[in-house]
């Protein structure tokens, strides 16, 4: 009984000493858990120039063309280098289809952007369950504590309490190794569009 007594004591002390989860990156948007700062959508124009040309809506054959090309371009496992071949074959096959990279490239914007707002929610929803579970985890601690300041306390409450503890930083720590993860996502999004948008407009020229 001696030797459990002093395994509460430890544990109680454990617990006074102990700051409580850390999550949240705090910028505009406490609930934010990423150090990259949060922007919700992307700006077409700001990759491609808008022309002042207006632009006669492709034939069905060039729309098929422009779709099969947009969708290897938004694949990221596919390296755009890769893909300089089909770009020269699109803009070759016809002498218009120079002028319709701004069409491919708004397609693939579309593609991208829509991916990316979807992680972006996806992340926030995240953020909100760890802060839950973050919450809970203070309340066990705060409850271990305030059984075990108790003149008798109930050590079988306290393990209890104690276990589902162990067990909840443990689904917090796991879950937390995958935000690096999952911050880098929209980030290399946005690269890839920037890259697409370099590599069409090099091939107009």
């Amino acid at each position: 009984m001696f030797v459990k007594s002093l395994k509460y004591l430890a544990l109680s002390l454990l617990i006074s000493n102990t700051a409580g989860p850390v999550f949240a990156t705090d910028f505009a948007d406490p609930t934010w858990p990423c150090v990259q700062r949060k922007v919700e959508k992307l700006s077409l124009g700001l990759m491609w120039p808008v022309s002042d040309t207006e632009i006669a809506p492709p034939s069905p054959e060039a729309a098929l063309a422009i779709d099969t090309l947009a969708d290897s371009l938004a694949l990221r496992r596919i390296a755009l280098p890769e893909l300089e071949p089909k770009v020269a074959a699109f803009v070759s096959a016809d002498e218009e289809n120079s002028a319709l990279l701004g069409t491919v490239f708004e397609t693939v914007f579309s593609s991208l952007s829509t991916r990316r707002s979807q992680i972006i929610q996806g992340i926030g929803e995240f953020s909100q369950s760890q802060i839950a579970l973050a919450d809970k985890i203070d309340g066990l601690r705060a409850g271990i504590a305030e059984e075990m300041a108790k003149p008798e306390p109930d050590y079988d409450k306290v393990d209890a309490l104690e276990e589902q503890l162990d067990w909840d930083q443990v689904i917090y720590s796991d879950r937390q190794q995958s935000i690096t993860y999952l911050c880098e996502t929209p980030v290399l999004l946005e690269k890839r569009l920037y890259a697409v948008a370099q590599m069409l407009q090099n091939s107009m020229d």
